[in-house]
């Protein structure tokens, strides 16, 4: 072979190619749950998959920005719950507007995104630990605040329309409402000043503090950017299952992270899209209902969302290594 013969590339960024890895993916899974099973394909299942896909994707929205800074939120879940339990609260006991109650719900999930940046930044946790300890608190707190039982919307039949109304006809709002968020979310990260430091936090977060950028300021942004997302997460759960339910949340965490990471943002920050996080956790939705509909025991997928978890870190590993 000539010496002065260039090698053949492909003319693909590596994150654009976990992109498109991602997505043949998404595609192979559809193909094969297809295949087996005629149900699968059926439009009240897509609609079911991509109602699911909504909140797993508002989570992993806010997620993306923790993890490109290099950070972790293990709290996104059971603060779903709690922002759930809120916005149920003042609608339904303290009879307030569902549009206020909405706000309540958001607002809390921002208020937990907050202190946890506040931690953070200013105690010097570690992320793992912060988040982790927020996990525990807002769990305590949904169970605390409803009596450890359900609170229903009976009195507000209209609430569940958030997230299962269609303005466009047989597309669920949940929907309409993820896709916007992924949108905002992503001309957050590549337009403004917060995603070119969220970006420069992860990349390299010393040099970054060096160059005069008040760090902790703007983590305790990006941390409760991120508790947004989660608080809309939580109203959508909440019109989605027209009621709050204190126990549920664990376990949506991972299933996040896992959407993020497998949409191409690296564990070590400094990399990562919207675009992956959709795609990402478009797979996730898919391969649990897929499993779901094969009527493989809820024990076992559980196992299996676990393997797909250490394969989608072991590929940031690997992308790590050659990068």
């Amino acid at each position: 072979m000539d010496p002065n013969q260039k090698k053949w590339k492909l003319p693909i960024k590596p994150g654009a190619l976990q992109q498109v890895l991602a997505f043949a993916s998404l595609i192979l899974l559809v193909i094969f749950f297809s295949l087996a099973s005629p149900n699968f394909l059926q439009f009240s299942n897509i609609v079911g998959i991509l109602l699911s896909t909504a909140v797993i994707g508002i989570l992993a929205l806010g997620a993306t920005f923790v993890i490109i800074t290099g950070g972790i939120d293990l709290s996104v879940g059971t603060v779903m719950t709690l922002s759930s339990v809120m916005t149920a609260l003042f609608v339904t006991t303290l009879g307030v507007p569902s549009v206020l109650g909405v706000f309540v719900g958001i607002l809390t999930g921002a208020f937990c995104g907050l202190l946890c940046g506040l931690a953070i930044a200013k105690m010097k946790i570690p992320p793992f630990i912060a988040t982790l300890a927020m996990m525990m608190i807002a769990k305590g707190m949904a169970l605390v605040i409803s009596g450890a039982s359900p609170i229903y919307f009976t009195n507000t039949p209209g609430f569940s329309q958030i997230a299962l109304g269609t303005i466009i006809p047989g597309v669920p709002n949940g929907v309409l409402i993820f896709f916007a968020a992924a949108i905002i979310g992503a001309l957050i990260l590549s337009k403004t000043i917060v995603g070119r430091y969220t970006f420069a936090l992860g990349s390299n977060e010393e040099a970054t503090r060096l160059s005069g950028v008040n760090v902790d300021s703007w983590k305790i942004r990006i941390y409760t950017i991120a508790g947004v997302f989660t608080g809309i997460a939580g109203v959508i759960m909440a019109s989605r299952l027209n009621s709050a339910q204190p126990a549920l949340g664990m376990g949506y965490e991972l299933e996040a992270i896992a959407a993020v990471v497998i949409g191409g943002t690296s564990l070590s920050g400094g990399k990562g899209t919207v675009v992956g996080t959709v795609i990402g956790a478009l797979i996730m939705s898919v391969l649990t209902n897929g499993l779901r509909i094969l009527s493989v025991p809820q024990e076992w997928q559980t196992v299996v969302v676990g393997f797909v978890i250490i394969l989608a870190v072991y590929a940031d590993n690997l992308r790590r290594k050659k990068a």
